[in-house]
Order: C-alpha cells, then structure tokens, then sequence
C-alpha cells in the first residue's frame, strides 16, 4: 500500500466523514462554551486583581498564576477522574468545559489586565471629573477602550483554546480529535486522522489570518 493510499484514501475518509462532523459538532460546541466562560471569567478576575481589597487581588493572583502554570491535561484528569472521590461526579462535557474554561479565564484575565493598564491615565482622570463612579467608568469609558486593545491577544487565546479540545479525548469526549482516533481503529488506515488535522486547519487558519490582520490594523492605528 502506497503513501496515497495510507494517508490520503479518498473511499476511507468517505466513508469515516460522517464520524469526523459529528466530532466537529462537539468540538465547535465545547470550544465556543468554554471561550465565553473563560471570557467571562477573564474580565471578572481582571477587575478583581486590578481593584479588588488586598486579600481578593491575592487570592485573584493566585489564581492566575496557578492555571496558568499546571498542565490542561493533567487537570482534565483530576477533574473527570478524581472528583468523583469527593462525591463530584461530572460528565465528558462538563469536565472537558470546566478545565478549559478554568485555565481560558487565567489567561484571559492576564489579557484584560494588560488592557485595562495600557487605557491612559487621563481617561480615568476625565471620568472622575465628571462625577462618574467606579463602575459607570469602567463600563463607559474604560473597558470599551480596553477590549480594543485586547482583541487580538484575545482572538489568539480563543484559537488556543479551541486547539485545546483536542485534549478532551483523554475523557472519552466524542470530539473531532476522538472520533478521528475510532475512525481510524474502524477503518484500519490513518486517513480519518489526516482528515481532522485537515478539518482543524479548514476552521483555525482563518481565525490566524484575522489576529494578524487585526495586529497590523491596530498597529498602525496607534502610530
């Protein structure tokens, strides 16, 4: 059997095609899930840090730092796998969910925070001086200028966190990434393998355009 007919057999990834959208389904539902939550997340943890008591920006730190720094995979595991020790018993979905979107929002907050310190001074200033409060500052003039800024890095984050799903399939998630793996034991060739990678090039590589663009955009807007 030749190179074509291992990696690139056209009757085979027909025939497994069905399998690699369902995976896409759930890999689309998990990613987008687990990208507003970890946005979400990111901009709470954020303002927390930036303006919270001293014992909250710590805990906040905390935080960031922690997941920020342990492995997605190694999460996932304790999440699906040792709580039900606890009495936490959570599904394929919901475990695959909560550690994405745990670390997503560590991630993001760091996003959000560079944002919000890089807003002039003089807006905060401006604000004040017309008698808004600390959250009619933030929400009117503060934070629409801050997730200018933070777009790219965020769009950035958002791709690697659909990358992420990937790791899912350690916890029997039925995502692209493992339905290819079963498609592939089915069919007894690794062309199901190389039409996902295919599918996640099809549905990131715009995403990757568009942060470059939006750096070259924004980039020169500040000049």
């Amino acid at each position: 059997m030749g190179l074509v007919d291992t990696f690139f057999n056209l009757r085979v990834l027909g025939q497994t095609w069905p399998l690699l959208l369902e995976g896409l389904r759930v890999t689309i539902l998990l990613g987008v899930t687990s990208i507003v939550l970890g946005i979400a997340g990111g901009l709470l943890l954020a303002l927390l840090r930036l303006y919270g008591p001293k014992a909250v920006r710590s805990g906040a730190a905390g935080y960031i730092d922690l997941f920020r720094a342990i492995p997605l995979l190694v999460l996932l595991v304790v999440i699906y796998y040792a709580l039900p020790f606890v009495g936490i018993r959570l599904t394929s979905f919901a475990a695959a969910t909560a550690a994405l979107s745990l670390v997503s929002s560590a991630y993001a907050a760091e996003i959000f925070r560079a944002g919000i310190e890089a807003v002039p001074s003089g807006q905060f200033e401006a604000a004040r001086a017309i008698g808004l409060h600390w959250w009619p500052m933030m929400r009117l003039v503060v934070l629409p200028q801050a997730v200018r800024i933070v777009v790219p890095p965020m769009t950035g984050n958002c791709i690697n966190v659909v990358k992420d799903t990937a790791l899912a399939s350690v916890v029997a998630m039925p995502d692209l990434l493992k339905q290819a793996t079963q498609a592939q034991a089915l069919a007894a060739n690794p062309t199901p393998l190389i039409g996902a990678a295919l599918v996640y090039i099809a549905l990131l590589l715009p995403l990757v355009r568009l942060v470059a663009r939006l750096e070259r955009r924004f980039a020169a807007a500040s000049r």
